[in-house]
């Protein structure tokens, strides 16, 4: 099994970041603040605007640190990688599937059903059962049947179109019980809706903050086992859009961001002090903020849990890369199926 390494983030805007021997360096106004062995990481998250030497990006391509541009706030911008080798035969299967809308159903099919039941199951039933004196339980009840019962549709969805509106469905369903998972200072992380470009309050601030690093682990993670990141199977292709990264993440998103989430909401490790509240109705992560919400991140991803389907035990940070895998091994026809993430 790959060794899960470090993520070095770059959360001051102003740093720019240099290579010295076999170490990168954190410079800030011409003085350097940081260095870190490169063998110790396995990629380089940047929300800074001066960015990087090109010697550095060369380096990291030569050594395969993935190294992503992020803005401040979050945005993906670019990632440098290196060159591409071997795994062609790999990725022309992907590109034939992909254009193929009944292959692209049955692979998108157990993603969606892997996201409507980790929705269900993880994120609502976890909710009840660990707090049933403290939340709406009738409400949550019938939430989590109407999940289960479009998760069920998504195994039968005819195709990607009927699979989208059933994906979308869920979502609904979803978070309009969202806030009532949340159990702490309802004064300030209340949610009404899911809305985003920009976010209007601090809980949809961590979850577009949240779904962009899990999207960046998930694209990462696909190219490190020679899959083309853009190229999706229920995502449509678009100039710039890591689709099959979102299709990845899909059935990952209630267990690893929102779940997160959650936790940070309901053990008060964030308050009203860490976001801005703009005059435009953005609100956004403070610097000191996106530092914890970064830290607490890269923590969660040490925890060890056992996989549903290999059932061997392994970081959660290593989730990504092991159903990339998986999914790998089905486009060669080793598997069946893709086996989507079922979280216990």
């Amino acid at each position: 099994m790959r060794k899960l390494l470090n993520t070095l983030f770059v959360t001051s805007e102003d740093a720019y970041l240099t290579i010295d021997g076999e170490n990168v360096v954190v410079n800030r106004e011409k003085q350097e603040i940081g260095r870190f062995p490169l063998h110790t990481l396995e990629q380089i998250l940047c929300f800074s605007y001066a960015g990087a030497s090109p010697a550095l990006m060369g380096g990291c391509a030569q050594r395969g640190v993935g190294l992503t541009f992020c803005t401040p706030r979050g945005r993906f911008l670019a990632r440098s990688q290196g060159e591409w080798t071997g795994k062609v035969l790999l990725r022309r299967t992907q590109y034939r599937l992909a254009d193929d809308p009944a292959e692209c159903c049955k692979i998108a099919r157990n993603m969606i059903y892997g996201k409507l039941d980790n929705t269900s199951r993880w994120s609502i039933e976890r909710t009840k059962r660990d707090h049933a004196l403290r939340v709406d339980t009738a409400a949550l009840e019938a939430a989590s049947a109407q999940l289960k019962t479009q998760a069920d549709l998504a195994l039968t969805a005819p195709d990607p179109e009927m699979l989208r509106g059933i994906e979308g469905s869920g979502a609904k369903i979803y978070f309009d019980v969202f806030d009532r998972l949340i159990l702490q200072r309802k004064e300030v992380f209340s949610f009404e809706n899911r809305n985003r470009r920009p976010p209007t309050d601090p809980v949809n601030a961590m979850l577009s903050f949240g779904y962009s690093l899990l999207a960046n682990d998930c694209a990462s993670a696909l190219e490190s086992v020679g899959l083309d990141s853009y190229v999706g199977f229920l995502h449509r292709d678009r100039p710039g859009r890591n689709s099959l990264a979102l299709d990845l993440m899909e059935e990952l998103r209630a267990c690893m961001a929102d779940r997160f989430v959650l936790t940070i909401v309901n053990n008060r490790v964030l308050k009203a002090s860490d976001f801005v509240f703009r005059e435009s109705g953005a609100v956004l992560l403070t610097d000191e903020g996106r530092r914890t919400f970064l830290r607490r991140w890269q923590e969660r991803k040490y925890e060890t849990i056992t996989h549903p389907f290999l059932e061997e035990k392994l970081p959660w940070g290593l989730v990504p890369y092991v159903q990339s895998l998986l999914l790998a091994r089905y486009l060669r026809g080793d598997l069946d199926d893709y086996p989507p993430f079922l979280w216990k």
